[in-house]
């Protein structure tokens, strides 16, 4: 399998392996199953192929942008493999990665000789099992294909980055935005550095590690933010010998030992010394930066007289983030501290997107549009974050939940949230969906009728993507996060930390860094 086929590329189209394994791991989130990966994205072999071809692929559009731009650039071939994402949660199942693992690897080894392979991953998974599963995915990869063919990753601009994984890589691109709107753009680089390294290679990844977990609030990237500065930083030094730069801060919810920023320098022709130079110039950058990521919280109080004075018309319409119960983080997307609070205070012109409530939703469907009820929220409940709240309400709106998003990050991508239901609770309202996700694009509304021109106060179950689509809605100055319990916390330092490396930044305030401690992680 290590070796490359006779003919050379400008003979015969190439041959690239396309695989994936995207989950986002928080620590105290519940066991993310083999079910929740059926029910969002588990392809394989002809159903991956085809699904590659769709106008509107359920798949990342990493892997899109990455097919369209080997398109552009040549002949090549296709060689699905097996790509499996869910959402953001807990640990995923042992078993069924283990099973995930041995059937990529087995499709690789069977798949014939190779030209490169491109993975789509967010790098900040774990299982029951495992810490560092996206390293060990890379690491299977590169022992089947051997060491001269090009490995190439796209992850997510909260990866947790392990030396495992960049070991294996030889090319690493992140992220660059968040909210994240260039998965596309990555993907297309990531094709252009196939054919770069096949011209030019070896690839190398060489990875500083720093104490430092920004909470994910503070890692915005706007104008004037630390961390769109530092990126900007980075890519002015992307020429020749260096293809990418990427600045990687992490996600410290996943309480794992390889949490930390991390600065990649992917590099052409095995130049590993100008991809380390250039990777501790840049970690001792964002190290100096430290101070500036701060999460600038909203109380629970004062969110209610924001949203009070907008319904009545005294102020510009606002979004109230409920950062602590982001699903995208694996949150639950169900707490009710907000919701209870804007109730209580008899908020008018609100609207509450998405409440992950399965139940409650089927029992609109089963009421009916029209119907008043006393409706229960988390009826049954366990968990400590999602309290039960009764109120009268009334079926606005149904829905199947199938949408095509049309702004921000899922743009052009077909998506579900199951059967949906408009809820009016009197002054609030409440989109409530089956299949659990944060707040992304309008058409999640659209579907269940909202016209958000009627109201007042935005609240959302997100910690920031939401952004990218809803910038017509409110700008920046009337964006609010706010201080709530729940399993996405930005205060890090409440957390019951177990496996989070440590001392580290700003959990322990007092953690220090030099070039002398850049050893590998």
């Amino acid at each position: 399998m290590g070796q490359q086929p006779e003919l050379t590329g400008a003979e015969r189209p190439l041959r690239v392996g396309i695989t994936g394994f995207f989950l986002e791991c928080n620590r105290w989130s519940a066991v993310t199953t083999r079910a929740m990966f059926a029910s969002a994205l588990d392809s394989s072999a002809q159903d991956l192929y085809a699904e590659l071809h769709k106008e509107q692929p359920r798949l990342l559009p990493d892997t899109v942008g990455f097919a369209s731009e080997m398109n552009r650039l040549g002949p090549w071939e296709a060689v699905a493999l097996r790509v499996a994402a869910a959402q953001p949660g807990g640990p995923v199942e042992q078993a069924y990665f283990l099973e995930l693992l041995n059937d990529i690897e087995a499709r690789l080894r069977s798949a014939g000789a190779l030209d490169a392979v491109f993975i789509s991953s967010h790098g900040a998974a774990l299982t029951t099992a495992e810490e560092d599963p996206d390293g060990l995915l890379f690491a299977r990869i590169r022992a089947v294909v051997g060491p001269g063919v090009p490995v190439v990753a796209v992850l997510d601009l909260h990866a947790n980055v392990s030396t495992r994984m960049t070991d294996a890589l030889s090319a690493l691109v992140a992220y660059r935005t968040n909210p994240h709107t260039d998965l596309h753009a990555c993907g297309q680089e990531a094709a252009r550095h196939v054919h770069t390294l096949l011209a030019r290679g070896p690839g190398v990844v060489e990875l500083v590690k720093l104490p430092f977990v920004p909470p994910a609030t503070a890692q915005l990237v706007a104008p004037g933010s630390p961390y769109a500065e530092l990126i900007a930083l980075g890519q002015t030094h992307v020429a020749d010998p260096v293809l990418n730069v990427s600045l990687c801060g992490g996600f410290a919810l996943a309480d794992s030992p390889k949490c930390g920023f991390s600065v990649t320098v992917s590099a052409c022709e095995g130049n590993h010394l100008a991809a380390r130079t250039l990777a501790l110039q840049l970690a001792r950058q964002v190290w100096d930066a430290r101070t500036r990521f701060v999460s600038r919280l909203t109380s629970v109080q004062d969110a209610v007289v924001l949203a009070q004075q907008a319904g009545h018309k005294q102020a510009a319409p606002l979004i109230l983030a409920d950062v602590a119960d982001n699903p995208g983080g694996g949150g639950g997307g169900n707490t009710t501290t907000l919701l209870r609070a804007l109730l209580r205070a008899q908020v008018q012109g609100a609207l509450l997107g998405v409440f992950t409530d399965a139940a409650l939703a089927a029992q609109a469907h089963t009421l009916g549009v029209g119907a008043q009820w006393q409706a229960q929220f988390n009826a049954g409940s366990t968990d400590a974050f999602s309290q039960p709240l009764n109120s009268m309400a009334r079926v606005v709106a149904l829905s199947d939940g199938q949408f095509t998003g049309r702004r921000g990050m899922v743009q052009g991508a077909r998506m579900e949230m199951g059967p949906s239901a408009l809820l009016d609770l009197g002054g609030v309202q409440v989109a409530v969906i089956s299949q659990r996700q944060q707040l992304l694009d309008p058409a999640q509304l659209d579907v269940l009728g909202v016209d958000l021109d009627q109201v007042t106060t935005l609240v959302v179950k997100s910690r920031g993507h939401f952004r990218a689509a809803f910038a017509d809605f409110a700008p920046p100055e009337r964006i609010f996060e706010v201080d709530c319990p729940g399993l996405t916390t930005p205060n890090l330092k409440t957390l019951p930390w177990r496996h989070l490396p440590r001392p580290i930044y700003p959990v322990d305030e007092d953690a220090a860094w030099t070039e002398a401690d850049a050893h590998p992680a």
